[in-house]
């Protein structure tokens, strides 16, 4: 793994293992296998810190997310809540929004709304209701938008766990691979590396702006906002960069373009 530099340090995550593929590429693992890698307040708090920063370095345009272990993500900390619940304290975090998602053999909760690979003996469940709470990070609202009310109701109602398989079915997942190795190694994280190099080698400002108009359909911007939007507020702003310039320049050259950091 590389150790590239950056406008600033990364901030430390006492619960998970962070490395770089390459210069593009933040890998991250959450390493709390003992307890199938909950997070707790501290842990919310210190991931919530790294994504910020990821979003803030410029040279980073793509991250992958996995957890040590037989489990991605079992949730939130319930023991922790529990303490927290006898000493009269509210449990309170912020919820991660995971862009890009690995699952190994388990996933519930966090980290389950956005995934693009899962490995092929992952299962993901949304368990709140068989323990008293409820999944306030998001994931019900994202559900409902990916696999429709019905299929939603069903997971989240019942507490059913759903299979790789079945996920690709309900589009809840891009794509499902073999579950060999383990961690960096594992096989779905070197496709997730793959396929995490297809997205860095584009342009970062594109990246950035497309990633921005499917934001704003998912949320419910109408098509006809969001295309002023772009077009108005975004698209002014890559025409005077330079890897748009770059990009047109290294087509009629016949040559693979040079990209620079985003500016945006």
């Amino acid at each position: 793994m590389l150790q590239p530099s950056f406008a600033t340090p990364p901030p430390k995550v006492a619960d998970a293992i962070i490395s770089f593929p390459n210069s593009y590429i933040l890998l991250v693992i959450i390493n709390r296998p003992q307890v199938l890698n909950c997070i707790g307040t501290r842990g919310d708090r210190e991931l919530t810190a790294l994504f910020s920063w990821l979003d803030s370095e410029p040279s980073l345009r793509c991250a992958i997310i996995t957890g040590a272990g037989r489990a991605f993500c079992a949730g939130g900390d319930l023991k922790e809540w529990n303490d927290l619940n006898a000493k009269g304290e509210i449990k309170k975090t912020r919820g991660i929004l995971w862009a890009f998602t690995e699952k190994r053999e388990e996933a519930r909760d966090r980290g389950c709304e956005w995934p693009l690979l899962w490995g092929e003996k992952a299962v993901f469940g949304l368990p709140e209701v068989k323990r008293g709470v409820v999944a306030t990070a998001g994931a019900l609202p994202r559900l409902t938008r990916i696999v429709g009310r019905p299929r939603a109701m069903e997971m989240a109602l019942t507490g059913r766990p759903v299979s790789a398989q079945e996920a690709v079915k309900w589009g809840l997942v891009n794509k499902v691979v073999g579950s060999g190795g383990e961690g960096a190694s594992s096989e779905v994280v070197v496709e997730a590396i793959r396929f995490a190099n297809m997205i860095a080698d584009n342009s970062p400002d594109s990246i950035i702006v497309t990633r921005e108009g499917i934001k704003m359909g998912w949320e419910g911007v109408s098509a006809e906002e969001g295309t002023r939007i772009l077009e108005e507020e975004w698209f002014p702003r890559m025409d005077q960069g330079e890897n748009m310039k770059e990009g047109v320049r290294a087509f009629v050259e016949k040559r693979n373009p040079k990209w620079v950091a985003s500016k945006l």
